[in-house]
């Protein structure tokens, strides 16, 4: 290494005295440096460039006898040991800057000034050996020869640095990494290099350390400068986040104070505003906006309705039925708020919102009588949760609709009055809610309110539990709350069907709720069968002791098994034995606890894991049967509920074609019951066999359920001419309907085709992680499906 330095050393120092200078000259028009160490530091580039550059001279004009040689060999050795010195000063001035700069240190150090004392008598001795021959002499061939004080020279730059070292050591804390890192090169690495000369003659490899760490010096200051920057620049963008946060809440608490009172004159409770505005921006998140525009969608659908304060009380009050004359004032409410929003110039995207949220898709809203796309997204956003919101939320003038019909109103608008996009992406929430609504049902599908106090008959009732296939226990205690000695007193259980589990008497809510009542059953063996196919009840005393039997208390039992409810009742002196037909297995039954003058307390609720069979219970109907008809290639099937049974699986190899006759059961009243059809693939080609993959489920109605896990679907439904609407749609279901589906399976694709009653779907599955073989089954939802034929 010291024989590649020694042949090269002139290049390598005149490469090092270039990049030093060219540092300096950096130096001089920087501007991220204060003055004076910006200048101590460009001193100190200059002195490192000025060493090695009169080294380098001293070098070349070694054994040059001319006049010029002898006078620049003398020049260079002396400013060489001069500026060794001069480097130790400049840098002790750098560090004497930093602490009291950074550290803000108000007395120096007494060893800086030490060392400052040694750098310039360090000096003065260099000055001193030029006339004398201390450090250095020089032979009659202009050669230079190590003077007997030779080792003095270097007094300054080993000693210095040890004594420099300690006060960064000390003061550590006042730099950066980056500066100590610096602080510590410069010193160590010349210093080391140092007791190396002192072994190695004719080369300068400490003064080209002393280039190097200079280099490095200006490197890592401008490194620390930068990091500072970048620090001060994120402390500066915090700030600003934190500002643009607390703007955030600002408005966001104006526009909650504004909401407020404009919902003082709403015909719906307060708080509706802002649901609907989360429902806003849960689908701008489907839609794949970003934070921003999602925001602004949310403030848009809080904000939209203001103008509802520059109507009259008495028009807003009776929203519901209004003049043709009343409903021009009412129509003024999206100018208003127009009006009022676009003073928010910020957001100029409320004001649009607010204008043309009342516009409808097919063309039929206000005020411009806009259709389709020429309505601006953010308005057709607002459209489909105004929808949903409408029919969701408690008014003066409505009670809320069930999920299901909820679900069920907004297909049906679904390309009419709302944009296609964004309700199918409403309908996918709702779904997910259900989902999730589901999971936590499950959990708590029997808690039901623990107390109870009657005093007419069924002016107080629980909610219903279910009776399922497992069988369940109910427990309670009842003790008399008569106003006279004669008034009756005694609870009561209620069997009944509804989507919300709980009784209903308004004729709208009991079609809004599909509620059917199939009896009443007191604990004396009495009953009341309404709406069930039979009812059978059978009283027996209990004879044997039952002293243990705590007063008041009262059990029931309650299972079921397809179309058939047993309930076993008793109050410690009777046993009752009731059994129920259901119009057919599609409906559901639960039980009620009700009663007349009466506290019901202490209600329990308690599940088996067992399950019923059939002969569990005694059968007191005939099985309904929907299916009795002609059967052709594979067996009919009934399925009462969504899921509940499936058709053999048929393989699909190349073309075919499957027709089948559908009829939705006499208790269906919702769209999406009707047929459908499952893509899987499983080792035994049965729907949930062994490795069951699925990939798609296909509803005749045009919905698809879709499962990414396994397959890509690319969907598409579309209603033609002869579509004769969704009511009629649903009635020839009913009456029975005529279906053919094409598929097409090529390689991993199937392709899915159908059209029925002026419903156009079409569905391409890719399959990216399934078996070898690809499969269909028919389902669906409460429908029969017949006379199966595969061409």
């Amino acid at each position: 290494m010291f024989d590649f330095i020694r042949t090269h050393q002139l290049d390598i120092m005149l490469a090092l005295s270039a990049a030093c200078f060219t540092m300096a000259l950096l130096l001089v028009i920087t501007k991220f440096l204060s003055k004076r160490r910006k200048w101590i530091l460009v001193m100190m580039e200059l002195v490192a460039t000025s060493l090695l550059m009169f080294d380098r001279q001293a070098y070349m004009y070694s054994g040059n006898v001319t006049r010029t040689g002898l006078v620049m060999v003398r020049v260079s050795n002396f400013v060489v040991f001069f500026l060794t010195s001069a480097v130790v000063f400049g840098f002790n001035l750098y560090l004497t800057d930093l602490l009291t700069e950074e550290g803000k240190l108000e007395k120096i150090p007494k060893r800086l000034r030490l060392v400052a004392l040694l750098s310039i008598f360090g000096m003065v001795l260099a000055v001193i050996a030029a006339f004398t021959g201390l450090y250095y002499s020089f032979d009659s061939m202009n050669v230079y020869h190590r003077g007997p004080g030779f080792l003095i020279s270097y007094i300054v730059p080993v000693v210095c640095p040890f004594i420099l070292f300690s006060v960064v050591r000390q003061y550590k804390r006042y730099f950066s990494k980056i500066i100590y890192t610096a602080l510590v090169i410069y010193l160590m690495f010349p210093l080391a290099v140092g007791i190396l000369q002192i072994f190695t003659y004719g080369i300068s490899i400490v003064n080209m350390a002393m280039v190097l760490v200079s280099i490095f010096l200006y490197v890592f200051t401008y490194l620390d400068v930068n990091a500072t920057v970048l620090h001060a620049h994120e402390i500066e963008m915090q700030a600003l986040e934190e500002d643009k946060k607390s703007m955030k809440r600002l408005f966001d608490q104006t526009a909650t104070a504004f909401v407020a009172a404009m919902e003082m004159k709403d015909a719906f409770p307060k708080g509706h505003s802002a649901k609907a505005a989360e429902m806003a921006g849960r689908i701008a998140k489907a839609a794949g906006k970003n934070n921003d525009e999602i925001d602004e969608i949310y403030y848009s659908a809080l904000l939209h309705n203001v103008g509802v304060m520059g109507i009259p009380d008495g028009i807003i009050e009776n929203a519901n039925k209004l003049s043709p004359e009343q409903y021009e004032v009412f129509k003024r409410a999206p100018i208003y708020s127009e009006e009022i929003l676009s003073n928010i110039r910020e957001y100029p995207i409320l004001a649009v919102a607010a204008r043309y949220a009342y516009e409808k898709y097919d063309g039929s809203g206000f005020p411009e009588g806009l259709k389709g796309e020429a309505i601006p997204e953010v308005a057709r956003i607002m459209a489909v949760v105004d929808a949903y919101d409408s029919m969701t939320t408690r008014s003066k003038f409505s009670n809320p609709l069930p999920e299901l019909i909820v679900r069920e109103e907004l297909i049906k608008a679904s390309g009419t009055t709302l944009d296609p996009v964004f309700t199918d992406i409403m309908v996918e929430i709702m779904d997910r809610m259900a989902a999730e609504q589901a999971l936590t049902e499950k959990k708590s599908e029997d808690e039901i309110e623990k107390a109870i106090l009657c005093s007419a008959y069924r002016d107080k009732i629980t909610k219903g539990i279910l009776i399922a296939n497992s069988p369940v226990s109910i427990s309670f205690f009842a003790e008399p709350r008569k106003n006279k000695d004669s008034d009756f007193s005694a609870p009561s259980i209620i069997v009944f069907d509804s989507y919300d589990r709980r009784i209903h008497t308004n004729p709208r809510s009991i079609d809004a709720y599909k509620y059917t009542e199939y009896g009443e059953v007191w604990f004396d063996g009495h009953y009341v069968s309404t709406e069930a196919r039979n009812m059978e009840a059978f009283v027996e005393d209990i004879s044997e002791d039952n002293s243990d039997w705590e007063s008041g208390k009262y059990v029931i039992f309650a299972t079921r098994y397809e179309d058939h409810v047993k309930i076993s009742m008793t109050d410690g002196k009777k046993d009752i034995d009731v059994t129920i037909a259901l119009p057919d297995s599609s409906k559901f039954a639960a039980i009620a606890i009700t009663g007349e003058n009466c506290y019901i307390s202490n209600i329990t609720v308690d599940r088996s894991d067992e399950e019923t069979t059939e002969g569990d219970i005694t059968r007191i109907a005939d099985m309904v049967s929907y299916i009795q008809r002609m059967e052709s290639d594979i067996p009919n099937v009934q399925i009462d509920s969504y899921r509940s049974a499936y058709t053999e699986g048929v393989e699909i190899d190349g073309f075919m074609e499957i027709a089948f006759h559908s009829m939705s059961l006499p208790a269906s009243n919702l769209m999406w019951h009707c047929p459908s059809i499952v893509l899987y693939y499983s080792e035994d080609g049965k729907v949930g066999g062994p490795g069951y993959k699925e990939y798609a489920l296909i509803k005749l109605n045009g919905e698809i359920d879709k499962n990414d896990l396994y397959a890509r679907n690319s969907f598409t439904m579309r209603k033609l001419e002869d579509f004769p609407g969704w009511d009629t749609w649903k009635k020839t279901n009913k009456a029975g309907l005529e279906y053919e589906v094409e598929l097409h399976c090529k390689g991993n694709t199937l392709t899915l085709k159908t059209t029925n009653m002026g419903i156009e779907i079409q569905n391409i599955t890719t399959v990216v992680d399934g078996g070898d073989k690809v499969y269909a089954a028919l389902s669906g939802d409460m429908v029969a499906i017949t006379d199966i034929r595969i061409k």
